[in-house]
């Protein structure tokens, strides 16, 4: 609710809007509202060293001080340094070189304190070189070991300000401009490509009702616009895949209704996609049967990355379909590392083979030295694995085992340990989507294998992150090519040469 017309005339004048019962659009100061809220329990505020060590890393800190009704920094943000040049903690709020900010956040941290209430606040600023941003700021009160409210946590977002009011809900400025949403998990890697794109991610709204059924719908205007949604299809603590299903489904009839004039989804991985023929009677093709329900609510074009089975997607669908692969941006990365080794590519299973070779063709183009094959043996039915056979050359080589997906890691492991065991030097698991669902931890740190490689096709998930941290596995980003593929799908380029060189520059694209 903004509440402009219920505070002092001096605050109001100083922000273009202010709410004080705050759902921040931005993910980052709505997961600190959401830390806040947790935090706080049944109490009016948290405790502040509490809060001081359970805060994300985008989160500052700051204590009354009531001798100098001025305020103590205690935790420092990058967000809060860009803004107001403090760098360190102990300083004051005043010692800032920017007086005006400062002054800015003085009284609203003051109205903070005063009614114990979270405060969410937008005002505009201007950068170096006079160049305007908007500034979302989040406040929330903090209390001593007694209670008493003194002090503020909070965070802030800058954005780049395309001229005239801006709005979190706001839509792309220029009509010529695609407009991009982004659901679930897929916010952080939207905003990426939005921000090469020189756009910015539309607001959406999102209902869940007490008998857990959800609304949703776009907060930005769509009428004869181009529109690409960003949308995670792989189930996470908070949502199963039916959930994140359904709900896209839903977005993808809101947007058509409201005379989106195209509609294409971008979802890096494709759920149902394991199920892409009849192996057993009466088996469902599931992958058929969700290409026709995004044709009857009105997707016009659909948009995954290394599809289990490519066939089975580009048949399935009578809409537009790009396939992205990701072998000439894998062979680029990977290219530092294999510098002078004899590499070879292994297939973890017959299925997987074509995927494999076109992987391997791609490494050899890069790095233009021969590069060896390999396969092993695998064969699945009624949830049991087998299969010993291995055929081609790893001995005294780095073995590069490529897949489509990394769930548990059993597949992955078992190819790891027989590549071991015909000699391979070193082991290097690449797949482009890392789900790591339960079971995935004996993977992750498996010593068959040496290194991991996956896509940022999906957020990690926190039993991940520990193996990240220790450089065990190395995530490749994709923001570029996405956003390439979104410019070549709205202004006209080519796919293919994009997948075939990695990175392509194009017109307006940011660094």
């Amino acid at each position: 609710m903004t509440t402009l017309a219920t505070v002092d005339p001096p605050l109001r004048r100083l922000f273009a809007r202010l709410d004080f019962a705050p759902r921040p659009l931005q993910k980052s100061l709505s997961d600190l509202l959401a830390v806040w809220e947790e935090l706080r329990g049944a109490s009016v505020a948290p405790e502040m060293r509490r809060a001081e060590a359970a805060a994300p890393a985008n989160a500052f800190v700051f204590e009354r001080d009531e001798a100098g009704r001025d305020f103590l920094l205690r935790r420092v943000s990058l967000g809060l340094e860009h803004l107001t040049g403090l760098s360190e903690a102990g300083v004051a709020l005043s010692a800032s070189p920017d007086l005006r900010h400062a002054a800015r956040l003085r009284r609203l941290f003051e109205t903070v304190v005063a009614t114990g209430e979270p405060v969410l606040a937008e005002f505009s600023a201007e950068g170096p070189g006079d160049e305007e941003f908007v500034v979302d700021l989040l406040a929330t009160p903090l209390a001593e070991s007694g209670g008493r409210i003194a002090g503020v946590l909070g965070g802030c977002e800058l954005r780049r300000s395309l001229g005239g009011e801006a709005r979190p809900a706001r839509p792309a400025k220029r009509a010529d401009e695609p407009v991009i949403f982004a659901l679930g998990r897929m916010a952080e890697l939207a905003e990426k490509v939005a921000h090469r794109l020189g756009t910015v991610v539309s607001a959406h709204e999102e209902r869940r009702f007490e008998d857990g059924e959800h609304k949703i719908r776009p907060l930005a205007g769509v009428r004869n616009r181009d529109v690409h949604v960003f949308a995670d299809l792989a189930s996470s603590g908070e949502e199963s895949v039916n959930d994140k299903l359904c709900k896209l489904l839903f977005f993808i009839g809101a947007l058509k209704q409201s005379a989106a004039a195209r509609v294409t989804v971008v979802a890096p991985y494709l759920c149902y996609g394991r199920k892409e023929r009849q192996t057993k009677p009466r088996d469902p093709v599931t992958t058929r049967y969700l290409a026709q329900m995004f044709e009857a609510v009105g997707c016009d074009c659909f948009v995954t990355v290394a599809a289990h089975d490519l066939a089975a997607f580009q048949n399935a669908f009578r809409r537009v379909t790009e396939h992205l692969d990701l072998h000439a941006l894998f062979a680029r990365a990977l290219a530092p590392h294999l510098e002078g080794k004899a590499v070879a590519v292994v297939s973890p299973d017959p299925g997987g083979e074509k995927r494999a070779e076109l992987f391997r063709e791609a490494l050899e183009r890069v790095l233009g030295e021969p590069v060896a094959k390999a396969l092993v043996d695998k064969k699945r039915s009624m949830g049991q694995v087998t299969g010993e056979a291995f055929a081609g050359e790893v001995a005294g080589r780095t073995a590069i085992i490529v897949d489509d997906m990394i769930s548990t890691g059993g597949t992955m492991t078992r190819a790891a340990r027989a590549c071991r065991g015909h000699g391979a030097n070193e082991v290097i698991a690449l797949a482009a989507h890392g789900l790591f669902n339960g079971g995935a931890q004996d993977f992750l740190h498996d010593p068959s294998i040496d290194a991991i490689w996956i896509a940022d096709s999906l957020p990690l998930p926190p039993l991940a992150r520990d193996a990240a941290a220790k450089g065990r596995l190395r995530i490749v980003e994709t923001e570029e090519l996405l956003a390439g593929v979104v410019h070549a799908l709205h202004a006209g380029g080519s796919v293919n040469e994009l997948l075939e060189h990695a990175v392509r520059p194009y017109p307006g694209m940011a660094g």
